[in-house]
């Protein structure tokens, strides 16, 4: 029986950890345009399960922009990448960011940040 139990635990998709946004730096770079940059710490262990992308969401829930990460950050810890042109409407207040990794997909929470008011 103690086996079975020590089965399951090893199989359990809890035991995986979810990308964590540290950091999140807005410059403003054009008239409704801005560059994100996020820093994300992941346990990625290689192709089978690593952090795979972060997006930004409006307080809705909508989709700005995405950035797909496309190799594992195995040895590089925590991570910063950054992503261009998103387009946020004139009067936001505040967006969401969102992590993702493989095999798990997009985390449940979100990293609320405020936008930089000009």
């Amino acid at each position: 029986m103690k086996h079975l139990a020590a089965l399951l635990l090893l199989a359990s998709p809890a035991l995986a950890e979810a990308p964590v946004i540290e950091t999140v730096t807005i410059t403003h770079t054009g008239d409704d345009t801005y560059r994100f940059s996020v820093t994300i710490r992941h346990p990625d262990t290689g192709w089978d399960h690593y952090a795979d992308g972060w997006r930004i969401l409006d307080m809705d829930g909508n989709e700005l922009g995405v950035r797909v990460l496309f190799h594992p950050h195995v040895n590089e810890q925590p991570f910063t990448r950054s992503l261009d042109g998103v387009q946020i409407p004139a009067g936001t207040k505040q967006v969401q960011v969102q992590a993702r990794d493989l095999p798990a997909g997009w985390n449940d929470s979100t990293t609320v940040v405020d936008m930089p008011q000009d």
